[in-house]
């Protein structure tokens, strides 16, 4: 993976596919998977994607490339029997219409639902990307209901997981964990993959601001993504270097794990934080920002907003968590911290705030270690090729 390739269409004939790709979120099709999706039409292939929310601006970014949208019914998270039957039906209803000879589905319930589905509708070429195994399968899922959970959802994946298709993973503790639970009888097929990539056209670096340190943390409002850590350990370093800067953007969640408003509004009113709502565009924040801070102890496939941070040159601060630690060499282009430790946490963001030099320099060796590692034409080559939809070279 370290040598960089850009995928472009050959003029060498290829077998030309059709191929499905389902998701559970829509708008992530042309967020995180727009680049690999026009790469499997440049590669000669007829693609079709799949998703619940029928989202205009994704629609026509998927139409610009030539890739169709089918709507399916599909509750992004839980397991609800009624409702889990209904969107099995209906994809493998919708696969059998659009009659696709690879599938490709990410996240836990398209890769559960939609192969059991592309199964019983005959499709045998079927490839799951594992993105990250979720919270039921994080340290924190405890209990007998949560057990019971994970159980079901390894047996599910189990059943889902069967044939010969690759099966694509983020991070070498989901493979453990695929393992462990005899998710994937034959090894062989399981493939790591760096992450979902990053554009560097879409993210160019940018030098780090002068001036007062800014701390970015950049998720969705889960408590399990460390957000109440970054808060404690801004609150300490704010009492000692009241310059400091300590920003939040995301978006609030429904779930049962999500950070309260009420609690981002203390934080902000006790000046620990500064809470900078949502946004469709991270750039703007991220060129601003001096490091990127994220203690998730979610469980995370490899983040792609520490991706995006690297790409822009930030130095970056993360936990010792599956995925989280992949993006980090210790002490080169940022730190490791425990999770679940705001002490930790704030010791080493005040090693920025001490050294004004160590953003720039960590922030220049995570470009190199992104340009290397994390390259979205290197993955998409990767998972083309290992999907058999790459063309031959020229």
């Amino acid at each position: 993976m370290d040598q960089l390739v850009e995928i472009r269409p050959s003029a060498v004939a290829v077998e030309r596919h059709r191929v499905a790709v389902i998701c559970s979120y829509t708008i992530s099709l042309a967020n995180f998977r727009l680049k690999l999706l026009k790469a499997m039409v440049d590669n000669g292939h007829e693609v079709v994607a799949f998703g619940p929310e029928r989202h205009g601006p994704t629609i026509a970014a998927l139409s610009e490339i030539g890739v169709d949208f089918v709507p399916v019914p599909m509750a992004r998270a839980g397991l609800n029997p009624l409702q889990d039957a209904r969107t099995l039906v209906a994809l493998w209803a919708r696969l059998r219409k659009t009659a696709p000879d690879v599938v490709l589905c990410y996240t836990m319930k398209p890769i559960i639902y939609g192969l059991i589905a592309a199964r019983l509708a005959g499709i045998e070429d079927r490839h799951a990307l594992v993105t990250g195994l979720g919270y039921l399968f994080s340290e924190d899922a405890r209990g007998m209901r949560l057990s019971a959970m994970r159980a079901l959802a390894t047996r599910l994946y189990r059943v889902a997981l069967g044939g010969d298709g690759r099966v694509f993973v983020y991070n070498e503790a989901d493979s453990q964990d695929m393992r462990a639970g005899r998710m994937v009888e034959d090894l062989s097929r399981i493939v790591p993959v760096p992450g979902s990539g990053v554009d560097f056209d879409h993210f160019p670096s940018v030098s780090v601001p002068a001036g007062d340190p800014v701390f970015l943390l950049v998720a969705r409002l889960l408590r399990n993504k460390g957000i109440a850590e970054f808060a404690d350990a801004a609150g300490r370093l704010r009492a000692r270097h009241p310059n400091a800067r300590f920003q939040i953007l995301g978006r609030f969640d429904p779930g049962p794990l999500a950070v309260a408003r009420r609690d981002i509004d203390r934080w902000v009113a006790e000046g620990a934080i500064e809470y900078l709502g949502e946004t469709d565009d991270v750039r703007p924040f991220l060129a601003a920002s001096t490091v990127f801070v994220l203690p998730s102890y979610y469980r995370e496939g490899i983040p792609r907003s520490i991706l995006e941070a690297m790409a822009t040159g930030r130095a970056v601060v993360t936990a010792d968590t599956p995925g989280c630690r992949d993006t980090v060499i210790d002490g080169e282009n940022g730190f490791i911290v425990p999770p679940r430790d705001p002490d930790a946490l704030a010791v080493a963001m005040e090693r920025f705030i001490e050294d004004p030099l160590l953003s720039w320099q960590m922030g220049r060796r995570s470009l190199e270690i992104a340009r290397a590692r994390f390259d979205v034409e290197a993955v998409n080559r990767l998972l083309l090729k290992e999907m058999g939809l790459l063309a031959p070279a020229a």
